[in-house]
C-alpha cells in the first residue's frame, strides 16, 4: 500500500505484483483507521484482482506521502536492542520501554527532515513500524499478531538534547516536524513470514552505520503489542515502533549528528528504502 500526491492531498495506491504502481483512488477509501476497521485490506485486495491491473499507473515522479492517512497514536518502544541500551549507557530494560511520539511528525518517505530551532543533537534510527488492524485491548500474546494489518519502515528521528537534557519525558526529543518519515511501503502482513528475522539498516552519506536484525530484538513484535494492549487499547492504523539497534549517532565517541545537507537512506527488508536529506530550520524561513 502507498499514497501519493501533494503533501497533504495524498491518494491511495498499491503496488501489483509486476512491481507497476497503480493508483487506488477508485477503490474510494483512504487508509485510515474506518479502512482498517472493516476489513479494507482484504476489501482492497479483491478490487486490487478485479479492477487493479485496469487502474491508472502512479507517475515515477509522484511524490510519494506517509503510506497511513491517519493514525490516533504511535507507541515507540525505548532500548529494545541490548547493543542500543549499551551505546545510551542504559541498561537493558527488564519490561519494554514505552514513550509516545506527536503524529504531526508524520512525513513522507523522501520529504526533507528539518533540524529543529535551536537543535545542536538531532539524530537518527532506523525501525521497523508494526501497523495495528484492528481494535486491541488485553489481547494475549500467542493472538497478538493476528490484529497486525502490516509494516512499515519508520526513522524515528530524535533531537537528544531535547529528549535528554530538558527534563520530563522523551517525547520532547521525539515529536518535531518531519521526525517520523513513514514508508515507502505499507506491506501487509502475509507478505512477511517472520517479523522476527528481518534485515535493517541506514546509512548516512553512504556510509552504513546501523546494521542489525529484528531477531535482536529484546521484546519481540508479538510480546509488545501483547504488553501494550494492557496499558491502552490500540486502534486501527495505530502505529508502534520496534526499536532501533545500535549505530545511531550518539553511541559515537565522540557522539555524531545530523549536519544540514546530510542524505540519510534506511530500509527494512521487505519493506523497501526510504531517503531523507537534512536540512536546517533556518533554510526553511521564507519557504514554510
Amino acid at each position: 500500500l502507498i499514497r501519493f500526491g501533494d503533501l497533504g492531498h495524498e491518494m491511495p495506491g498499491v503496488i501489483l505484483e509486476d512491481g507497476s504502481q497503480r493508483s487506488a483512488a477508485g477503490f474510494g477509501e483512504d487508509y485510515d483507521s474506518k479502512f482498517f476497521s472493516s476489513d479494507g485490506v482484504k476489501r482492497l485486495a479483491r478490487w486490487v484482482a478485479e479492477q487493479g491491473a485496469e487502474a491508472p499507473v502512479i507517475s515515477s515522479d509522484a511524490r510519494l506521502g506517509s503510506p497511513l492517512a491517519a493514525c490516533s497514536k504511535i507507541v515507540c518502544v525505548g532500548l529494545n536492542y541490548a547493543k542500543h541500551a549499551a551505546e545510551s549507557g542504559m541498561d537493558t530494560p527488564a519490561q519494554p520501554v514505552l514513550f509516545f511520539k506527536a503524529t504531526s511528525a508524520i512525513a513522507g518517505p523522501f520529504d526533507k527532515i528539518i533540524i529543529p530551532r535551536g537543535s545542536v543533537k538531532s539524530d537518527w534510527e532506523v525501525e521497523l513500524g508494526v501497523v495495528i488492524g484492528k481494535r486491541t485491548s488485553y489481547v494475549e500474546e500467542s493472538q497478538a499478531l493476528d490484529h497486525v494489518a502490516g509494516y512499515l519502515v519508520h526513522n524515528d528521528v530524535s533531537e537528544r538534547e531535547f529528549q535528554l537534557e530538558r527534563g520530563g519525558q522523551w517525547v520532547k526529543g521525539k515529536s518535531n516536524d518531519t521526525f517520523a518519515p513513514l514508508g515507502p511501503w505499507l506491506v501487509t502482513k502475509d507478505e512477511i513470514s517472520d517479523p522476527q528475522n528481518l534485515d535493517l539498516w541506514l546509512k548516512i552519506n553512504g556510509e552504513t552505520l546501523q546494521s542489525s536484525n529484528t531477531s535482536d530484538m529484546v521484546f519481540g513484535v508479538a510480546h509488545l503489542i501483547s504488553y501494550i494492549s494492557q496499558y491502552m487499547t490500540l486502534l486501527p492504523g495505530d502505529i508502534i515502533s520496534t526499536g532501533t539497534p545500535s549505530g545511531v549517532g550518539l553511541g559515537f565517541d565522540p557522539p555524531r549528528f545530523f549536519q544540514h545537507g546530510d542524505v540519510v537512506e534506511l530500509g527494512v527488508e521487505g519493506l523497501g528504502v526510504s531517503r531523507q536529506e537534512v536540512i536546517s530550520y533556518e533554510s526553511t524561513l521564507g519557504n514554510l
